[in-house]
């Protein structure tokens, strides 16, 4: 829900610094695979060695270059087709770092109940589901738009989650999984019935053609 409507408040933030970033030469492509491995390398270093909230605090820093890579395309050349399959690829890798080293935590330092090491593994594997099944859907030429957790979410709550656990907040990392987890599996629902629907109203269209 808010790729959809939190960009424009954001703006004014990430327009500037993507102007500056420009002016130094940097291309959207190069803060994309910067901006990827140093998120990377805070959250598999970081939430392991059990700095929670500092991983939460400095991932939510770095996850703003999501959205300075694509204003400095819309800046300069309108962005390529490269450009968007590489930030989509880099944002399922740093997605699935993030919550691999949440479950790592969750097994080896918290000794976490499994049921909620379950809810982590459902969040991983769900949302790389939702973003394929955009993707495939976009592909097949569907418009796939919108859903409950769509990344900003999924980020948001992840590192609130580890965040407040990190400050000490009992079950905040639990309760954060468990309502991505829930919310994931409805919004991948979501995305599925987008396409039947429109599947179903394309072939109608198609057989009154027929008639």
């Amino acid at each position: 829900m808010l790729s959809v409507h939190g960009r424009k408040p954001a703006a004014v933030v990430v327009v500037p610094v993507a102007k500056l970033f420009l002016k130094m030469g940097l291309t959207p492509n190069v803060v994309t695979v910067v901006g990827t491995i140093v998120t990377i390398a805070i959250s598999v270093i970081l939430i392991p060695l059990d700095h929670l909230f500092a991983a939460a605090l400095l991932s939510g820093l770095f996850a703003a270059f999501d959205m300075l890579d694509g204003t400095m395309a819309r800046l300069t050349t309108g962005g390529s087709n490269f450009g968007a399959t590489l930030d989509a690829s880099c944002d399922r890798i740093t997605d699935g770092a993030l919550f691999a080293a949440i479950a790592y935590w969750m097994v080896y330092v918290d000794n976490a109940h499994p049921i909620n090491f379950a809810a982590c593994m459902v969040v991983l594997v769900s949302s790389q589901v939702i973003s394929y099944v955009k993707a495939r859907g976009e592909a097949s030429g569907f418009k796939m738009v919108g859903g409950l957790v769509e990344r900003p979410e999924r980020l948001i709550l992840g590192l609130g989650g580890v965040g407040l656990e990190g400050l000490g907040v009992p079950y905040a990392l639990e309760v954060a999984l468990w309502l991505l987890a829930v919310g994931s599996a409805f919004t991948i629902y979501q995305r599925m019935r987008q396409a039947a629907r429109q599947d179903t109203k394309a072939r109608f269209k198609k057989d009154l053609k027929h008639l």
